[in-house]
């Protein structure tokens, strides 16, 4: 019973399903568009 619930919900894992890889990926821009962003206006900021 325990395991199948650690199957249902991973946390990280090395090889992750195609959902949870798709959600990683989609925060993974969001963090890095907000990081360039920021860079780009300390840059431009006199």
């Amino acid at each position: 019973m325990l395991r199948c619930e650690t199957v249902g919900m991973p946390v990280l894992e090395p090889n992750p399903p195609n959902g949870q890889k798709k959600l990683l990926l989609v925060l993974g821009a969001m963090l890095g568009i907000t990081v360039v962003i920021a860079v780009i206006a300390s840059i431009a900021s006199p």
